[in-house]
């Protein structure tokens, strides 16, 4: 069978390499891809913002799966548009996508169900924000309310901070923004936790800490994800049963209650206070990096996975895993998050002689001519699977060294919290 695959991040390089390794795929498409997949799979560039151009392209090459990684998509509807066409797509639909495309959606669901949360309060202006934190008690936590990439929370530590966040916020730094949320501060230690949906069953799909902040010791603005490790160090099974129970199925109910069920990954990004879940956001795909870090440990064909839960028939497919722990480190464009170069040439990615169980994703690059380009902040992920963490990182950062990419950084202390 045929399979599309939209996006051009690590994240759509992990899921394409996994799915080529099914038996049953006869060929990938990626829209638009990057460099890594041009390796593995045929890229594609079509202005995904016209559905309708996609929509004949699928049809025309006969693709019988559509993945689709990003959020901006699913929050616009593209799963509700191709599935009129009877073309499989994995992923949720419009409504169940506002989880993600609306912070303020998503609170007033933990509201009426009673799901732990932090405390919030929903402004509407500059004025009011910056009257209401006044008396506010430092830190607090400010958010853009629509797709923001990852980069839409500040947690501020004063005033002068908070007029800061709510100035970029209402100034259109992450487009139109009619409101905003003003959170209190949870103290506690962040998990990723993954769940896969048919629109009936579900089933966990592995947990993973993320490292938001751009430098080493979680200092500095925040990133789109500077590296992960797998499986997560604060899971246990009453924790698993507390997320599930207080957080998942309410979640669930409340979508079918507005007509919707869920179809797709759901990433559930909690904070952990004395073995107790608070949730802080949803994420309506996979994430990333943590999709990096987590597929690789994956047994079962993902290709599988992904029809059952087009059918809704999840509940017959048992997923399996890699005993093996997982960490991953991504390297960046020197200047991210901020302004930074496009373009930089990538050499030396052909003397990296990868092993068994080491992998690297490409994210922001391009490929011209056989030579590779850096065009992202993000730029490619290295990943190693190893009984310990620690060995894993070394192994790691031994192959970035025979990169030796001067164009970009990375942070050593990814896993610090599990690493001695």
């Amino acid at each position: 069978m045929k399979v599309g695959i939209i996006g051009s991040g690590g994240r759509e390089h992990a899921i394409c390499q996994s799915l080529i390794k099914s038996s049953k795929i006869s060929k990938i498409f990626c829209f638009p891809g990057n460099a890594g997949t041009s390796e593995i799979a045929e890229n594609i560039d079509l202005d995904l913002e016209k559905f309708e151009k996609l929509k004949e392209f699928i049809i025309k090459n006969n693709i019988e799966l559509i993945v689709i990684g990003p959020e901006k998509l699913l929050v616009e509807g593209l799963v509700d548009y191709l599935e009129k066409f009877n073309i499989k797509v994995f992923g949720p639909n419009k409504k169940a996508s506002q989880l993600e495309g609306s912070k303020i959606f998503t609170k007033k669901l933990c509201e009426k169900f009673n799901i732990p949360t932090a405390k919030f309060g929903i402004f509407d202006s500059k004025n009011s924000a910056q009257k209401f934190i006044q008396n506010s008690n430092f830190p607090i936590v400010i958010k853009a309310d629509n797709l923001a990439s990852g980069k839409g929370v500040y947690i501020c530590n004063n005033y002068n901070d908070g007029v800061v966040a709510i100035d970029e916020i209402f100034n259109g730094k992450f487009g139109k923004a009619r409101n905003l949320l003003i959170e209190e501060f949870l103290n506690g230690e962040e998990m990723s936790f993954f769940t896969i949906h048919d629109g009936k069953n579900f089933k966990c799909f592995g947990t993973a800490q993320d490292h938001k902040r751009v430098l080493e010791g979680d200092k500095g603005k925040n990133t789109g994800g500077m590296g992960a490790y797998s499986p997560s160090r604060l899971i246990n099974e009453e924790l698993e049963k507390k997320i599930i129970d207080k957080i998942i199925k309410p979640t669930l109910k409340g979508l079918r209650e507005i007509g919707s069920s869920y179809k797709g990954f759901l990433y559930t990004g909690l904070m952990i206070i004395d073995n107790e879940p608070y949730l802080i956001e949803y994420n309506v795909r996979m994430g990333d990096p943590e999709c990096q870090t987590i597929l690789p440990r994956l047994l079962t064909d993902l290709n599988e996975i992904f029809i059952a839960c087009c059918e809704e028939n999840l509940k017959n497919i048992k997923i399996e895993w890699s005993n093996e722990k997982s960490l991953c480190i991504v390297i960046c464009s020197k200047g991210y998050p901020d302004n930074f170069e496009k373009y930089v040439e990538i050499k030396n990615l052909n003397k990296i002689k990868l092993k068994k169980n080491e992998f690297v994703f490409h994210a922001g690059t391009s490929k011209k001519r056989e030579r590779i380009f850096a065009i992202g902040g993000r730029v490619l992920n290295f990943i190693t699977l190893s009984k310990d963490f620690g060995i894993a990182r070394e192994t790691i950062i031994g192959n970035i060294t025979k990169l030796n990419w001067d164009g970009g950084f990375y942070r050593k202390d990814i896993g610090h919290k599990v690493i001695k």
